[in-house]
């Protein structure tokens, strides 16, 4: 997938008079793209669309309009984009309850360790490779972003939607697995082609 550059973005006034029916583009995207695993873990495979929405927002919202901040900014969320034969995603930690944020959290320790988080077809799996930064020895961060390295093999078998797939975690503060739907399945075939 091409990475984005600076030109990719829209101005900051064009974008503001287009942001409307750009974030409900963007919304119904990801419908096909987001995809929870129990009840406390979410994974958004992203691809160059939603890259791109996340900085024009966090452009917008920083106001920052320094040329140098901009590509800078491009530069950080270019790595969220899918490198060719990977799927990319942000995984979100669901902590609801204030109160049990560390509680909840810590549980989730070591996830971005070994082979908890992966996607099987058939009988091919890939597993997550997180990024690393986002965990220290007494905190972990509630937003995790995660590549999974697809092999031809299981690409193949991902059209045939009479073979199973699934989503799972296994870790041991938390255990879940959820079939990924057809539509979102073929939106995803479409970051692999």
């Amino acid at each position: 997938m091409k990475l984005l550059t600076i030109q990719d973005l829209l101005p900051a006034e064009e974008y503001e008079r287009q942001r409307s029916e750009y974030r409900r583009r963007i919304i119904e995207l990801k419908e096909h793209r987001r995809i929870a695993v129990g009840d406390l873990v979410t994974l958004v495979f992203e691809n160059r669309d939603t890259v791109l929405f996340q900085i024009q927002e966090m452009i917008r919202a920083e106001r920052i309009v320094a040329p140098e901040r901009i590509r800078e900014e491009v530069e950080m969320y270019n790595e969220q984009i899918p490198r060719p034969g990977e799927l990319s995603a942000t995984l979100l930690i669901n902590v609801t309850d204030a109160a049990k944020i560390k509680e909840t959290l810590d549980r989730f320790q070591g996830i971005d360790q070994g082979e908890t988080v992966g996607m099987e077809v058939g009988e091919h799996r890939a597993y997550g490779v997180f990024e690393q930064g986002r965990t220290k020895e007494d905190k972990i961060s509630a937003v995790h972003y995660v590549r999974f390295p697809i092999s031809e093999q299981m690409k193949q078998q991902w059209s045939r939607l009479d073979i199973p797939m699934k989503i799972f975690v296994h870790h041991s503060g938390y255990q879940a697995s959820t079939a990924v739907p057809d539509k979102m399945r073929l939106s995803l075939l479409r970051d692999l082609e």
